[in-house]
Parts: structure tokens; C-alpha cells; sequence
């Protein structure tokens, strides 16, 4: 059987491990096995979320509200934007995909950092688009550009912070950046775990409303699944000028996001308190993970999201390293597919980080 020749240059998303493939392959209590792989909020979502889901849990048998008017709600009040200003994707990786298949189109080209979210390419081959990335490990913006004069790309991926690796990108270089590029191509900010780099340092802190006061060709991106806890219920969203979200609601289905994944989506902001307790402890713990690397004398890339990425030396295989720790019930994210000799760890609790450091230290 014939498909679409495009399909054919496009390896398949690899997603981290679930617990209970370990369990079948391994034979591993589940209780004792610690997944660090996802980069999934080791506390869970607000207590609040969980009930405000059961008391609505009899409403499965009708349609959700596709209007999706009490989450907008909600997110049009922390951005200070309209709700015509937003769109909501069933993950922000959703959004990702109606503006490629809005945008880009076979013959054009997607500009995106050397290593980055393997969603950008994995959508924008779909629809026949050429790849463009960058030399370096980190984004710099001078490389961004010269590809963007030689090339004049549809779209441009810009993820602060950057997923596999953590780092950062300062807003103020962001901004001085998408001043030079023509209104005409697409800007896609990924803020997936900007809520981590606002605690962090505000000089990483990109605020959506002003930036699309700014700009009529940025789409920025945020999720609920890494901050808020809900990578299960699936629910990201697109903040952008009203003239994008018309054009992205072209492609988007009717009835994309679930009523309990609606619900729980907002509910989870009405909580910020719990969410900032959350992410606290990220970075208190995170202070380890260095403390650990250093004294391993492994490079640990300065991370501005709920993850380190450990670089290790030339003599440790990362690939080596994530298999014994996965027989021992511990499951991290081998970076090899992205070109990189290195682990990605998510924080977790004290006591899963514990058992990381206990069972890796024997292995470098």
C-alpha cells in the first residue's frame, strides 16, 4: 500500500518509557520503580483540580464546551489578552501542528535550533517542508539570523527554555531578534516551561501579552502539563494577534479538548500558589543534581526548567548509562537521537532524586 511520500524521511516521536512497560519488561515492583524522564510535575496537580474533576465526572456522556469560554476566561485573566487572542490544542504540541499546517506548506522552510523539540521537524515534514537548523548546541541569535536572510524560512522556532537541554534564552535577545524578521514569517515562541524561568531570572521571563502587542507574527506557546501537573489531561494553548487564531481555528476539530481536561486546565490557575511551591522545590532540588555533577566532574547544562540535562564524558555512553538504570527501575531520557552524549533527568522529589544519586553514582 502506497501513503504519503513525505511520511517517509520521518522517524516516529519517542516517548519516554511508561511505567508499566518497565514493569512487564523488568519485572520491577511498581512502587519501586522513579520515572525522571517526561519532565512531568513530580507532585501532581493542585488537590484543588482533583475535586473540582470528580464533581463533574457525571457529565462525560454530553459534548465539551467547545467554546471552551471558562478556561479562556481564566487564561485571558493571568495575560491581561482578549480570548480572541487564544487558541487551545490538546497539548501545546497541538498548536504546534495547526500552525505548520496553516503556515508551511511543501517547497517551504521551518528555521529551528540544532537541537530542540523533535515535534517541530516530525510536523513540518508532514507537510513537505525542508528543515533548517542551526551549528550550535544553545540558540544563538546571530546564527538565527544569517539562516534567516539566506533562507527566508515560513516559520521560526524559538523554545526558551529549550527542551532536551534547559537552557535559556535572555527575552530582551529574543525581542531584538524578532525586530529584524520580516512580518511575513512566522515566529513561534515555545514558552512550555517559561513558568519555571520567571521564578528563575526575569531577564528569561517572556510575557505573551506584550510581545504580541509587539509583534503581528509570533505565536507564543505555553502548556499545562509541566508547571500545573496535568500532562495526562492534555491541554496547551497559543496566545497570538486575532488574525493568526482565526486562521489556526481553520484547522483546529471541533471538540478537541475534553470536558474533565477543561475543567482541570481551569482550575489549575485559580491555585498559583500551589504551582510556585512547586516549582520552588524544582530549583532547591536542582542545587543537588549540580552539587552531584560537579563532584562527578560531569558538565550539567544551567537549566532554567524542571530538568537537567547531564552531559557525560567521551568514556560514559548515555545510551549504556539510561539502560542500567532502567533495570533497576529508574527511567531518565538517553539524549543520543538528539547527537548528544548525555542524560536528561527530570527533578523530582527528594526522596526519587535520592534513589537517581544512589543508583547512578556507581555508574560514572
Amino acid at each position: 500500500m502506497n501513503f504519503n511520500a513525505a511520511l517517509e524521511n520521518i522517524k516516529s516521536y519517542e516517548a519516554g518509557k511508561p511505567i508499566e512497560l518497565v514493569v512487564r519488561e523488568y519485572g520491577i515492583d511498581k512502587d519501586q520503580i522513579v520515572k525522571l524522564a517526561s519532565n512531568e510535575n513530580p507532585f501532581g496537580c493542585s488537590p484543588k483540580v482533583k475535586e473540582a474533576v470528580c464533581a463533574i465526572i457525571d457529565n462525560m456522556a454530553l459534548y465539551p464546551d467547545d467554546s471552551m469560554v471558562k478556561l479562556k476566561t481564566a487564561l485571558s485573566d493571568k495575560y491581561k489578552i482578549q480570548a480572541n487572542e487564544l487558541i487551545i490544542g490538546a497539548g501545546s504540541d497541538q498548536v504546534i501542528e495547526f500552525a505548520i499546517h496553516a503556515k508551511a506548506h511543501e517547497g517551504s522552510k521551518v528555521l529551528m535550533n540544532s537541537v530542540t523539540f523533535a515535534m517541530y521537524e516530525i510536523y513540518a515534514k508532514q507537510v513537505g517542508a525542508e528543515i533548517i537548523r542551526t551549528a550550535s548546541r544553545e540558540h544563538k541569535m546571530e546564527e538565527f539570523y544569517a539562516l534567516y536572510q539566506e533562507h527566508k524560512p515560513s516559520i521560526i522556532f524559538l523554545c526558551t527554555p529549550n527542551n532536551p537541554t534547559g537552557d535559556g534564552l535572555k527575552a530582551s535577545e529574543m525581542v531584538a531578534f524578532i525586530e529584524k524578521i520580516d512580518s511575513n514569517t512566522l515566529v513561534i515562541v515555545d514558552g512550555a516551561y517559561m513558568e519555571y524561568a520567571c521564578f528563575k531570572d526575569p531577564a528569561y521571563a517572556v510575557d505573551p501579552c506584550d510581545l504580541i502587542a509587539k509583534f503581528n507574527n509570533v505565536l507564543f506557546l505555553g502548556t499545562f502539563s509541566k508547571a500545573y501537573g496535568l500532562g495526562g489531561m492534555r491541554v496547551g494553548y497559543g496566545i497570538a494577534q486575532d488574525h493568526i487564531i482565526k486562521t489556526l481555528y481553520k484547522v483546529r476539530p471541533p471538540f478537541n479538548i475534553t470536558t474533565l481536561s477543561l475543567e482541570a486546565a481551569s482550575v489549575a490557575l485559580e491555585d498559583e500558589a500551589f504551582v510556585q511551591e512547586c516549582i520552588r522545590h524544582n530549583f532547591e532540588e536542582m542545587g543537588r543534581y549540580e552539587e552531584f555533577a560537579r563532584a562527578k566532574g560531569i558538565d550539567v547544562i544551567q537549566s532554567y526548567t524542571n530538568f537537567v540535562t547531564l552531559s557525560l564524558p567521551e568514556e560514559k555512553n548515555s545510551s549504556k548509562i539510561a539502560q542500567e538504570l532502567l533495570k533497576k527501575g529508574m527511567i531518565v531520557r538517553d539524549l543520543s537521537s538528539y547527537g548528544l552524549n548525555a542524560i536528561r533527568v527530570t527533578i523530582g522529589t527528594s526522596i526519587q532524586n535520592d534513589r537517581f544519586f544512589e543508583l547512578t553514582d556507581p555508574l560514572l
